[in-house]
């Protein structure tokens, strides 16, 4: 078997954003937030049901699923492949555009329900703690107390989640592992062999997908891959930049071009060119 990888716009919303795989969804949700058995999510209402798009380009580099459980709380979960300027804000904006996007006209602020967003990235956006999964919230700063919780933030860094598939214990972790792993695997793995795994893994099966859902998913993925070519060029523009004014700078002080160039990783030809710039 091949499985499709879900970190794809088509398959993750055909996994997540499925009227006939609810449970799946809920489960994802009940792990996120670590809820027991008697505080579980049993239900949820999905916003705008996911119907199969016909696409041939990949607009952006994240999408996203929207539902509602039986009390209103309101989940915005997100899947983003790429690290883009202003991602911060930007989740930021949208889960408070479904919060206030939930009252009407005329409405009153008490009908305003939680919302919890989810942001499952491909990348690392906090480089000072370790964990992969974290929450964020609303506290007052001396008695550490939040009383402000009408948005919180999950974040699931799957660059930091590192199990193997015999160290995995916890739904949330067996979630992760499949969203990291699905593209590479072949079997299901034994410890995902039970629901709502098995279902979510049968929906990936490219076997089971039709002609236009290939096409579809192998668009995004390209997509994908240009995006992250994109930003790996522009990551090596400003690698180079930075290293050139490095060097530069040593040459001002008159150190030796081979120390130069094992400190900066540029040629000995380019420090040259460099050099005569720098006289003309």
């Amino acid at each position: 078997m091949q499985f499709a990888d879900p970190r794809t716009d088509f398959v993750f919303t055909l996994i997540f954003w499925n009227e006939k795989a609810k449970d799946i969804l809920i489960s994802f949700l009940n792990a996120v937030l670590g809820l027991d058995e008697a505080h579980a999510i049993d239900a949820v209402t999905i916003l705008n049901p996911y119907q199969a798009p016909k696409i041939s380009t990949i607009k952006t580099s994240f999408v996203d699923v929207k539902c509602r459980d039986r009390r209103g709380v309101e989940f915005v979960v997100e899947m983003q492949v790429q690290y883009t300027e202003g991602f911060e804000k930007r989740v930021q904006y949208n889960a408070c555009k479904a919060y206030v996007g939930q009252l009407d006209k005329g409405m009153n602020y008490p009908k305003l329900n939680q919302v919890i967003a989810i942001s499952i990235l491909d990348f690392t956006v906090f480089d000072e703690f370790e964990h992969y999964l974290s929450c964020h919230e609303f506290r007052e700063t001396r008695t550490n107390n939040h009383y402000l919780d009408e948005i919180r933030h999950y974040f699931i860094e799957l660059p930091k989640f590192n199990l193997q598939e015999h160290e995995l214990e916890t739904t949330i972790e067996k979630w992760c592992f499949f969203l990291k792993h699905a593209g590479d695997l072949e079997v299901i793995p034994e410890k995902l062999r039970d629901e709502p795994f098995r279902k979510a893994f049968e929906l990936a099966n490219r076997a089971n997908m039709t002609k236009d859902e290939w096409e579809a998913y192998d668009n995004a993925s390209m997509g994908i891959q240009d995006l992250r070519g994109i930003a790996t060029a522009a990551d090596q523009q400003g690698w180079k930049r930075r290293n050139l004014e490095l060097a530069r700078a040593m040459l001002q002080k008159g150190l030796d071009k081979r120390l130069i160039s094992e400190l900066t990783g540029l040629s000995l030809q380019e420090l040259e060119t460099l050099e005569r710039a720098m006289t003309e």
